[in-house]
């Protein structure tokens, strides 16, 4: 221990067992990371009990370690609200070959379904037209979004896994969202983190962090039956979505003792799979309205750019983004203002690294605070102000920014980042080419401060009134 404590960084002092839990304010953890890392810079050491996690803060200290020095940097750190259940078989908590060779096919079969094509993009709007169905339904009364979010969203990563989108009131789609929604608000709590620094603990204590797990299981018996009529009806010559490709590797690869691809890895591949294709983008879209009600100019003027370019008559596409720029900019401030994920997913070095004067043993966790980046002053002028100007040149043209990392960055950057990237995109023009959000108070009563932030920052629960335009 004295030894990995001298080739670190400098961090607070730790305390036998507890670690710097008493420096952590564990329902805000983002905050207590932010208020250490104006004290020790870029890169410090903080002890999450009695192990050691390098904590790397602001835009050029993140490039030198998740890209820069990608493969050092690759590894997955153990998370265990999520290890608890996936036990490593999945494609998002794994690490060695056998990641490698599912991250592979991810990627593969993401695309060949659609990820960044047209077909993707014909699955998104017929999803956005059957929201907007729903959303004139509720007939102005005030109602909570969330649920609206959650459902469209999730059937678009459900009718890749899967092949096919559900009805809205289907139970299978419901027991998906609400079970992930469940985990994300748990997670990103006092609960969520007491149990990722202490499990062997928080496993024998009562408290919301033992749903997490009754929730999983819910999921499992979702993919597991459509595993079954999945079976029933598989032919390799022609798959239908990821879940048949994954059936047809496995057949494959039945006699490689060191296979990637068997039940359990199908099982834990398809959860992170729906987990991160409804969560990030369906939270993005409920804090996205949320800070647009808040600011109802800005909203008039993304208003005025889609009937300028979209009009009322026709379903707005990917390529209307070139002649979008305040819309764009304003999607990427969301992004980067609401901060859905501000401590990525763990990361560890997967070799002895030499990193900023230090050397950093192998093995070592590392906590990406993807918060420090994205409020970085050097990289954006007013970093607590919501600004699309972050995102604009003086002349009203779209300017990209390297410092927004929403998807995280590197080897571990999130295999659907094309999918969510175009879901934003279309999500938010559809719903606004056709509604107004109106807030139940006034804007400036709107409270845009998360909630809860620890995996996600989550919005504030919220009613608003969805008027046709």
């Amino acid at each position: 221990m004295l030894t990995e404590k001298r080739e670190l960084p400098p961090g607070p002092m730790p305390l036998p067992l507890i670690g710097n839990l008493l420096q952590l304010k564990l329902g805000d953890i983002v905050r207590s990371l932010m208020e250490l890392h104006k004290k020790y810079g870029p890169v410090y050491t903080i002890y999450l009990g009695n192990k050691p996690c390098l904590v790397i803060c602001g835009y050029d200290a993140m490039k030198e370690a998740l890209i820069d020095q990608a493969e050092e940097f690759a590894d997955r750190g153990d998370y265990p609200v999520f290890l608890s259940c996936t036990k490593g078989h999945g494609v998002g908590f794994s690490n060695g070959e056998k990641w490698k060779d599912r991250r592979r096919f991810a990627l593969l079969t993401l695309r060949n379904f659609g990820m960044g094509k047209r077909s993707a993009e014909e699955r998104i709007q017929e999803e956005a037209q059957y929201l907007v169905k729903e959303f004139k339904n509720t007939k102005m009364a005030p109602v909570d979004p969330t649920v609206f979010f959650s459902r469209t969203v999730s059937n678009i990563i459900c009718s890749i896994v899967f092949g096919s989108r559900f009805d809205y009131e289907d139970k299978r789609l419901l027991t998906i969202v609400n079970t992930i929604n469940d985990n994300f608000r748990i997670m990103s709590n006092t609960w969520g983190t007491m149990y990722n620094i202490y499990p062997e603990i928080m496993n024998y204590l009562p408290g919301q962090h033992q749903h997490i797990f009754t929730n999983f299981n819910s999921l499992s018996e979702v993919i597991l039956g459509e595993l079954k009529s999945h079976l029933e009806t598989h032919d390799p010559s022609c798959p239908r979505d990821i879940m048949d490709c994954f059936i047809t590797k496995m057949a494959e690869e039945k006699d490689n003792p060191s296979t990637a691809f068997y039940d359990l890895a199908l099982l834990m591949s398809m959860q992170n799979l729906l987990f991160g294709g409804t969560e990030t983008v369906s939270t993005t879209l409920r804090y996205g309205f949320l800070i647009l009600m808040k600011y109802p100019k800005i909203a008039e003027k993304m208003h005025a750019e889609i009937d300028r370019v979209v009009g009322p008559n026709r379903s707005p596409n990917f390529e209307d983004r070139s002649k979008m720029p305040y819309t764009e900019a304003v999607i990427h401030e969301i992004q980067r203002f609401a901060d859905v994920i501000p401590l990525s997913l763990p990361r560890a070095v997967t070799r002895e690294t030499k990193f900023r004067g230090y050397t950093i043993p192998k093995g070592t966790h590392v906590i990406p605070l993807l918060t420090s980046v994205h409020y970085d002053p050097t990289k954006f002028k007013n970093p607590y102000s919501f600004d699309p100007g972050h995102f604009l040149y003086e002349d009203g043209s779209f300017k990209k920014n390297d410092a927004l990392m929403p998807f995280a960055a590197g080897k571990r950057i999130c295999p659907g980042e094309s999918l969510a990237k175009m879901e934003l995109f279309l999500y938010f023009t559809t719903i606004m080419q056709n509604f107004t959000f109106k807030p139940l108070v006034l804007p400036e009563k709107i409270d845009i401060e998360p909630v809860g932030s620890g995996l996600g920052n989550v919005p504030v629960s919220y009613k608003c009134c969805i008027v046709p335009r």
